[in-house]
C-alpha cells in the first residue's frame, strides 16, 4: 500500500490484482485494518453513485481476488486470506504481509526506522482518489513524516548529525510548517558544530511561522535557541577567564573590582545566593589591602537593582553597612564624588525595612552627587536607594509611583536595563495600591519582555505574584494562582520575599471576604508571625501585649489591617487607635496591593470597622 497497490506471492513474484475496482477493494479491506467492512459500505466507498447491479460486481471482485491470492486452494473450501463474515469481508493477514501494517508497527516500536522507511514506493494508496483513500493516505503520510524525524533523533543521539542534516533539509523544505522538523534540523546542525547555521535555521523558522502563521515559535525552538547561545557564551566565559587568570595578578585592586562585576551579572542573572555568599568575602579582601577608596569602589560596584524592603539575609546586610561606614570615614578628600556617592546609595539600599533617618538622608545626599554630576547610572542607583527609604509610614505610594517613572525614563534613556525593569515593577507596585491596575499591567508586560529580552529570570517570579493579586483583586478564586505563584518563588534565592507570604496572601483574602480564619498549626508565618498571630490566638489581647508596630515595609498596610482586625475581636481600644491612625493615610489603597503580590481588601473597609 505505501505506493501503487500491488501483491507479491511468497516467492517475491507479483500476483494479478486485475483491474482497478479490484484493487479498491483490496486496498479498502487494508484500510480496515482486518476489521471487517460490511457490503454496503464497500458499495458506497467504491462508487459514488452505486450502479443497480454493484452488490453482484462487489462479489465478482471479491472471488477475482480470491484467486489471485490463493490461487492453490482447492474448490469449494473456504477462503483463508480474504473471508466472508457476518455482512461483509476482512483481510485475514498477518501484520507483517502488508507493507502499510507493518510500518506503523515498526514506528509505534521505535523499530529500524530507517529500514522501514525504505518500504515507501510512493504515496501511499497511489491510483485511488476515493475520500477513504486520501483519508488514509494523508494519515499514513504524517506517520511517514514523523518516522522520518525519528531516524533524524536517532542520528543525533548516536553522534552522526552530519549525517542528518540533508535529509532534514529536504524535510524542512517540503513541510515547513513543522516545527520539529526544523528544532532537529538546528540540533543537527549545532551538533555538527555549525553553530552559525544552526541559529540561522532557527530564526528562518520564526521568521517564517510569524510571516505566514501570525505565530511565534514554539517552547521547544526558543528553549533550542536559549541552548545554543549559552553554549556559545559558555565558550567564550571559559575562554575569557582563562585569558583572564594568566594575565592579571591575584589580590590586585583590578581583579577585587572585575569579581564584583562578575557578581553583579550573577545576581541579575538569576544566582542572587550564589553572588551574596560571595560579596562579604570579596568586600572582606579589599579591606585588608588597606586602601579605603578601593574598598568603596568595590562595595559601591555591586549595584544590583533592590525591590523588595526586607534583606535577603539581615546579617550580610549589617556587615557591609559596616563595612560601607568604615570606607565612608577613611575615604580621602580626594576621592571621586561619585565614589561616596555609591557608598551612600549602598546604605540607603542595605537599610531597607528598617527604620533609619540616617539611611534616608544617605539616600538624598547620594542622588544630589548624582543629579550634580549628571551621572545616571549613578542617579538609577541613588533613586533606588530613595525608594527604599519610602516606608516611614503607610499610604506613600505616590511617591514610589514618581520614583518609578523616573528610573524608567533614566533608564531608557542610558540602556540601564536592571533599572528600566525595576521601574517598571516600582510602578506595578504603586498602581495595583490605588487599584489602577489598567495601567499596572502595562507595567508587568513591560518587566516581563525586559526580562525576556535581556535574561533576567526573576522578573517572572514578582509578574506572577502580581496576575495572583490581579486574579484576588477582580473577585475571582485567586488560592490556585497563589499557589503557582509561591511555587515559582521557590528556591529563586530571595528568602526575603518567600517566607511566610503565601500564608499572609491566604490569610489576607479571607480576612477580607470575612471567611473563617482556621489555618494548620504548623503554618510557617515567617517574619509575620508577630503581626498574624494575635487574630489567631485564643486570647488576641495577650498577643497584641506582646508586640510592636508593623515594620516599614510593602506589607504594613495589610499587618495593620490584620491587627486592626484582632484589636476588635480583643476589644482593644488602644491598638484599634494607633491602627486606624497608622491606616488613614492610606485610605484609597487597596490593603497589601503596594506589594504588587497580595491584598486584604480596600483599606477605606478595615477603617469603617474600626470606627
Amino acid at each position: 500500500m505505501l505506493g501503487p497497490v500491488v501483491a507479491w506471492d511468497a516467492g517475491g513474484a507479483p500476483v494479478d490484482l486485475r483491474g482497478p475496482r479490484h484493487r479498491a477493494v483490496l486496498a479498502r479491506l487494508v484500510a480496515a485494518g482486518g476489521r471487517v467492512v460490511p457490503v454496503d459500505t464497500l458499495v458506497d466507498d467504491l462508487w459514488q453513485a452505486p450502479p443497480a447491479g454493484a452488490v453482484s460486481a462487489l462479489r465478482t471482485f471479491v472471488a477475482a481476488l480470491r484467486r489471485a491470492l490463493e490461487p492453490d486452494r482447492p474448490p469449494r473450501t473456504p477462503a483463508r486470506v480474504l473471508v466472508t463474515e457476518g455482512p461483509g469481508y476482512a483481510l485475514r493477514l498477518p501484520r507483517e504481509a502488508v507493507d502499510a501494517w507493518r510500518f506503523e508497527v515498526a514506528v509505534a516500536a521505535g523499530a529500524d526506522v530507517t529500514e522501514a522507511l525504505r518500504w515507501w514506493r510512493g504515496p501511499a494508496y497511489a491510483g485511488l482518489d476515493e475520500p477513504w483513500a486520501a483519508a488514509e493516505r494523508a494519515r499514513l503520510e504524517e506517520l511517514r513524516l514523523h518516522a522520518v524525524e525519528l531516524r533524524a533523533t536517532e542520528l543525533i543521539a548516536a553522534g552522526r548529525a552530519a549525517d542528518a542534516v540533508a535529509d532534514l533539509d529536504a524535510h524542512v523544505t517540503a513541510h515547513p510548517w513543522r516545527e520539529t522538523a526544523w528544532r532537529l534540523l538546528a540540533e543537527a546542525l549545532w551538533r555538527a558544530d555549525r553553530q552559525a547555521d544552526a541559529l540561522a535555521v532557527l530564526r528562518r523558522a520564526g521568521d517564517l511561522l510569524r510571516d505566514q502563521l501570525g505565530l511565534d515559535p514554539g517552547p521547544a525552538l526558543r528553549q533550542l535557541e536559549a541552548e545554543i547561545l549559552r553554549a556559545p557564551e559558555e565558550e567564550l566565559f571559559a575562554s575569557a577567564a582563562a585569558a583572564y587568570e594568566r594575565t592579571v595578578a591575584a589580590g590586585t585592586p583590578a581583579r577585587l573590582e572585575s569579581t564584583v562585576d562578575l557578581l553583579r551579572g550573577l545576581a541579575v542573572g538569576g544566582g542572587l545566593a550564589a553572588a551574596r555568599d560571595q560579596r562579604l568575602a570579596t568586600i572582606e579582601a579589599a579591606e585588608r589591602l588597606g586602601d579605603p577608596e578601593l574598598t568603596a569602589r568595590v562595595i559601591g560596584a555591586y549595584d544590583v537593582p533592590a525591590i523588595w524592603p526586607r534583606s535577603d539575609d539581615p546579617a550580610l546586610a549589617s556587615r557591609v553597612m559596616v563595612a560601607a561606614d568604615r570606607a565612608l570615614a577613611g575615604l580621602p578628600s580626594t576621592s571621586p564624588p561619585a565614589v561616596r556617592a555609591r557608598l551612600l546609595a549602598t546604605i540607603a539600599v542595605e537599610s531597607r525595612g528598617v527604620a533609619n533617618p540616617r539611611a534616608h538622608a544617605a539616600a538624598r545626599e547620594a542622588e544630589a552627587i548624582a543629579r550634580g554630576l549628571g551621572d545616571f547610572g549613578l542617579l538609577a542607583f541613588a533613586l533606588n536607594g530613595r525608594y527604599m527609604q519610602t516606608f516611614g509610614r503607610t499610604g506613600l505610594s505616590p511617591e514610589r509611583d514618581v520614583i518609578g517613572a523616573e528610573l524608567i525614563d533614566v533608564s531608557a534613556r542610558h540602556g540601564l536595563a536592571s533599572f528600566e525593569i525595576l521601574g517598571h515593577l516600582v510602578r506595578l507596585q504603586s498602581r495595583s495600591a490605588v487599584g489602577d491596575f489598567a495601567a499596572a499591567d502595562v507595567h508587568a508586560d513591560a518587566a516581563d519582555r525586559l526580562g525576556q529580552r535581556h535574561g533576567r529570570p526573576l522578573v517572572g517570579i514578582f509578574t506572577a505574584w502580581y496576575a495572583a493579586l490581579r486574579l484576588a483583586a477582580s473577585g475571582a478564586p485567586a488560592e490556585p494562582a497563589f499557589h503557582t505563584a509561591a511555587a515559582v518563588l521557590h528556591g529563586a534565592g530571595m528568602p526575603g520575599v518567600e517566607a511566610g507570604l503565601l500564608p499572609l496572601a491566604l490569610l489576607c483574602l479571607r480576612v477580607w471576604r470575612d471567611e473563617p480564619l482556621e489555618v494548620p498549626v504548623d503554618t510557617d508565618w515567617g517574619p509575620y508571625a508577630p503581626w498574624v498571630r494575635p487574630l489567631l490566638a485564643d486570647d488576641a489581647g495577650e498577643a497584641l501585649r506582646q508586640i510592636s508596630d508593623p515594620p516599614p515595609d510593602l506589607l504594613q498596610e495589610a499587618l495593620w489591617c490584620l491587627l486592626g482586625r484582632a484589636a476588635l475581636r480583643a476589644g482593644d481600644q488602644s491598638w484599634i487607635t494607633r491602627a486606624r491612625t497608622a491606616l488613614t493615610p492610606a485610605t484609597n489603597e487597596l490593603a497589601g496591593a503596594a506589594s504588587g503580590m497580595l491584598t486584604a481588601g480596600p483599606v477605606a473597609d478595615h477603617l469603617a470597622a474600626l470606627a
